[in-house]
């Protein structure tokens, strides 16, 4: 059924709920027009603010639940190396070896092909439409990480994440495209927030998980590093079935039955509001020249150097802090393993202050730069704290709430500061890119040798974080003065007018 209406605002003609889909397009093209200013908009103006909430709260439930708990196995699987090492993979397939670094060598060819694959996906996303893509892609790596638990050496261990870096290209910057286009540039703050921090959870309790299954250590001839594996790729098949029943498309997606849990009109509200927000919620026809045009911007690619910044650190927590845990802090397996949720609660409570600071304040670098200065305070405890146990496992607060809360807080910031479908999709991919990118050097820097102060790694890991507070003070003096220059007339920015950047 839809909304009431008020009575007192602007009719468009629909006197009943029968009313198709096609009919309400064709009205809300015609009064597209009729908007003079961006405060006004014939379609919201018949919406009282609870009704708009009600209906955003809709999408919010269908979307960002789902979205996160596939992310959640994304990343489950992807970093799952690190407690499979510390529960006998390392021993069996003999992977401590220094020339090469063989669990090293494991964690980076993921990331090759992980980037390789990485500039189609956000328009194969559009093309095939997010419920089959995601859910097959994320079915199809479900059933490698259950290869996995069947190798025999350690090459073959190196070919399925190959294959698993290309599966996984194509989630996150599809999800993160998918995201952007249902919502306001001051609302996706929290969302990515919460988003990410329901993905989390695998960083969080993926140890936890890990030594439960653990214990199925010679059932059916099988090590408990195996089970680990097994067990969490048959989860991902099943997050894979509800990926493909519950996932919703894209809002300007009529055709698609996936957002009938909207009736028309509320769909038209959808897409009114993103229109008065930054005017691009239509799509525009695909040319190469069109999504390639987004290579054009500097600042596109200074998104991406933020992320990988952040990604660098995040991925050497994921990839050697339980191996850190239990070979350099002396705790036993599964103390390790368990030691690894406090810091990553901690991260999600950051997370979660962050994005509703900016969303409320409207303001992006503040957060991002407050998390690097964070995560920089921690890698300082944890590496110069040598022989106080207590004060490195302080650190590892600090520096996993800095790294995480960073990655929703350098999404919201580029996807407040650019506009157009197709260079949203590029924007997407180059900083997911950037972020895999992020990953190689997080799951090199650690290396063995370094043991037990790991100083080198750590001075990688503080210098990415100085150069994401650099890059912020670049973008707010520009921004700043590109805001001015705007005001004056004097330039346009993001083809829109009315388009500010969001400092």
């Amino acid at each position: 059924m839809a909304l009431p209406r008020d009575p007192e605002k602007l009719d468009l003609g629909a006197t009943s709920d029968t009313k198709t889909s096609s009919d309400y397009d064709k009205n809300y093209a015609e009064h597209q027009e009729t908007s003079t200013t961006r405060g006004y908009d014939p379609i919201i103006d018949q919406y009282s603010e609870a009704q708009i909430k009600r209906v955003v709260r809709k999408v919010d439930l269908r979307l960002i639940p789902l979205c996160g708990l596939m992310y959640c196995v994304s990343l489950l699987d992807r970093t799952n190396l690190s407690n499979a090492a510390i529960a006998g993979m390392t021993k069996e397939l003999n992977l401590r070896t220094k020339n090469p670094d063989r669990y090293s060598v494991i964690t980076l060819v993921f990331f090759i092909t992980y980037v390789i694959a990485q500039p189609p996906t956000t328009i194969l996303t559009r093309f095939f439409g997010p419920r089959m893509w995601l859910a097959t892609i994320t079915l199809l790596w479900g059933a490698t990480m259950i290869g996995f638990g069947f190798v025999k050496d350690w090459k073959t261990l190196v070919g399925l994440r190959l294959i698993l870096g290309i599966l996984e290209s194509g989630f996150f910057p599809g999800v993160v495209y998918l995201l952007s286009t249902w919502y306001r540039r001051y609302e996706v703050g929290k969302r990515y927030s919460i988003f990410y921090l329901i993905g989390s959870l695998a960083s969080a309790f993926g140890g936890i998980l890990a030594f439960g299954l653990m214990q199925m250590q010679g059932i059916r001839g099988y090590g408990g590093w195996r089970w680990i594996f097994i067990i969490e790729g048959c989860l991902t098949c099943l997050v894979a079935l509800l990926g493909y029943i519950f996932l919703i498309s894209f809002p300007d997606n009529e055709k698609s039955r996936s957002i009938h849990f909207l009736t028309a009109e509320e769909r038209q509200l959808i897409i009114a509001r993103v229109n008065q927000d930054r005017e691009d919620a239509q799509l525009e026809k695909f040319t190469v020249k069109k999504w390639l045009g987004g290579a054009a911007d500097w600042k596109i690619w200074i998104y991406g150097l933020c992320f990988g910044c952040a990604t660098t650190v995040s991925y050497a927590l994921a990839y050697f802090l339980p191996i850190i845990l239990n070979e350099e802090l002396g705790f036993d397996t599964g103390t390790a393993q368990c030691l690894i949720a406090p810091p990553y609660v901690w991260a999600g409570i950051i997370m979660i202050a962050t994005g509703w600071f900016g969303d409320k304040y409207r303001q992006r670098g503040a957060c991002v730069a407050f998390n690097a200065m964070l995560c920089i305070i921690g890698l300082a405890v944890m590496g110069w704290a040598y022989g106080d146990t207590r004060a490195r496992y302080f650190g590892v607060f600090f520096a996993t709430a800095g790294a995480n809360a960073n990655v929703p807080s350098v999404l919201s910031y580029q996807a407040n500061n650019i506009r157009g479908q197709w260079k949203r999709a590029f924007c997407s991919a180059t900083l997911v890119g950037g972020g895999a990118l992020g990953g190689i050097v997080g799951s090199t820097v650690f290396r063995s040798q370094d043991s037990p102060t790991y100083v080198p790694g750590l001075s990688v890991a503080m210098g990415s974080q100085v150069v994401i507070l650099l890059s912020v003070g670049v973008l707010t003096v520009v921004f700043r003065s590109d805001n001015k220059k705007a005001d004056r007339g004097e330039k346009l920015l993001e083809n829109l007018p009315s388009f500010r950047y969001t400092v």
